[in-house]
């Protein structure tokens, strides 16, 4: 048993030894081939050791590495691989959402928005980039309205309308809001209800120029113009 065991960890060691060993071109070429086959998993294994190889200075090898260990279902090594390819600047924006995406997956919060952030920074304007930022600050405002913490919801939808002026959901989401919170005030302050309502609808009124189509927005549209007669 000794003899089995000590001869099959001598032909792991050769096999890694030949691995890390075979012909770069090769790796990359036979990489290539199965990236394009969607043979994910081999295309990891031979970029990712074509870049052991080489000291991970090939950025499209490490963009292509990226997306085969997301597909993998590998975000520590999508991470990895996304981030040398931020570094040296190669597809920028895709390698960004790819780092960004890595980092989610990885419950790592805190460095998903750091991320979307200088992404932005970096590539102004990318729409992916920007609605994924601004989709967070969305979620955000939502969940702090279901703890009810209104004022925290508020922020966020604002914060998130700031990335982008033009996102349905935080417009719909902001406007909602601010009429539930005009309804109840009107049971104490009529004067500050009708503030509150007021701006509700320049929301709703903005939501509803986007998607004219949406039934409930229009129907608190009307029951806001109805109350400030």
């Amino acid at each position: 048993m000794k003899k089995l065991i000590l001869s099959l960890a001598l032909c792991c060691a050769a096999t890694n030894f030949f691995a890390q060993n075979a012909d770069p071109a090769q790796l990359v070429n036979e990489g290539k081939v199965a990236l394009e086959s969607k043979n994910y998993q081999v295309a990891f294994t031979k970029f990712s050791t074509y870049l052991t190889q080489t000291n991970n200075q090939d950025s499209v090898i490490a963009f292509n590495c990226g997306v085969c260990a997301d597909k993998i279902k590998k975000p520590a090594e999508a991470l990895k691989y996304f981030d040398i390819a931020v570094q040296k600047k190669y597809n920028l924006a895709n390698a960004y959402i790819g780092k960004a995406g890595a980092l989610k997956d990885l419950k790592k919060n805190d460095e998903y928005v750091a991320t979307l952030k200088e992404g932005l920074e970096a590539v102004p304007g990318n729409k992916t980039l920007t609605k994924l930022y601004a989709t967070y600050y969305v979620n955000q405002g939502i969940l702090a309205q279901r703890a009810k913490k209104n004022s925290a919801a508020e922020d966020a939808f604002k914060q998130a309308l700031e990335i982008q002026p033009n996102n349905v959901n935080a417009l719909n989401s902001l406007g909602t809001l601010l009429y539930s919170q005009g309804a109840t005030t009107l049971k104490t302050d009529a004067e500050k209800a009708k503030v509150e309502f007021k701006e509700a609808k320049e929301y709703l009124d903005k939501a509803l120029a986007l998607n004219p189509n949406n039934a409930n927005v229009k129907k608190l549209v009307d029951a806001i113009a109805a109350t400030l007669q």
